[in-house]
């Protein structure tokens, strides 16, 4: 097993270049998912769609947050308008006590409940602005430009947190993923130069060994490597078969 190991390995340095097969992928890929819960009212792209950044993907229901908007803001003008009265009467009391028909321990009171209805109506004014936030939500849009890959969602579904939605591939940060023995990296390095021929759309193109990764299989003893590569004026996508040559003896 040690003798074929070693003739393997001389047999790998004395060649110029050699032969592996790859697929185009992206290296920035993207699940979609909603961050609020709710029916979908409106799904506007489909598998194969291109889109651009901050485009409206799909749209939640707003009934569950109406509903809460609308608790928000009464709760929201009650502690306003108990705020207005107990202020009306402190300003009473504090002409009475001026003249000694009040208690100062009456207007202390008076005071402390304004300043804790004060405290309550903040806490639900900051209600209020989360619960408009999360309107934000209800449209999911594009990170990126991209091509929606898949879709796994439809118009009258539930839209549930971290369930995903959408896949969008970024076609600016295609690679070429392939797999070489161990036994390669005696001369496969990060850097290293490659002919890259995509034959299904005719592109034949230069490409450099971007990073080497272990196989998460320890039985392979083979290592994934993805090439950085020229896509020049072709249409190239995620899946597409490829042949690269990787150039041994470059120095």
């Amino acid at each position: 097993m040690k003798k074929i190991l070693i003739l393997t390995i001389l047999l790998i340095i004395n060649l110029q270049a050699f032969e592996i097969s790859g697929t185009v992928i992206s290296d920035n890929e993207k699940i979609i998912t909603s961050k609020f819960m709710g029916l979908i009212k409106k799904v506007n792209v489909k598998e194969g769609d291109f889109v651009k950044k901050k485009q409206t993907l799909y749209e939640i229901d707003s009934s569950n947050i109406d509903s809460l908007k609308n608790e928000a803001l009464f709760n929201k003008q009650i502690l306003e308008n108990s705020l207005e009265n107990i202020k009306l009467n402190y300003e009473r009391y504090e002409r009475l006590y001026k003249k000694d028909l009040v208690s100062k321990y009456d207007l202390e009171q008076l005071e402390l409940k304004y300043k804790n209805t004060k405290s309550q109506l903040n806490i639900a004014k900051a209600k209020v602005r989360e619960v408009l936030k999360q309107y934000d939500y209800l449209k999911v849009k594009a990170p990126n430009n991209g091509l929606i890959i898949k879709k796994s969602i439809k118009q009258g579904e539930m839209a549930i947190p971290t369930m995903p939605a959408l896949i969008l591939t970024d076609l600016n940060s295609l690679k070429i993923k392939s797999s070489i023995a161990e036994s390669a990296l005696q001369v496969v390095k990060v850097g290293t130069k490659a002919k890259v021929i995509i034959e299904s759309i005719n592109l034949q193109t230069t490409g450099v060994v971007s990073s080497i990764i272990p196989d998460t299989n320890s039985m392979t003893h083979s290592f994934i490597i993805k090439l950085s590569f020229d896509k020049k004026d072709k249409q190239v996508y995620p899946g597409m078969y490829s042949k690269v040559y990787l150039e041994l003896n470059d120095e």
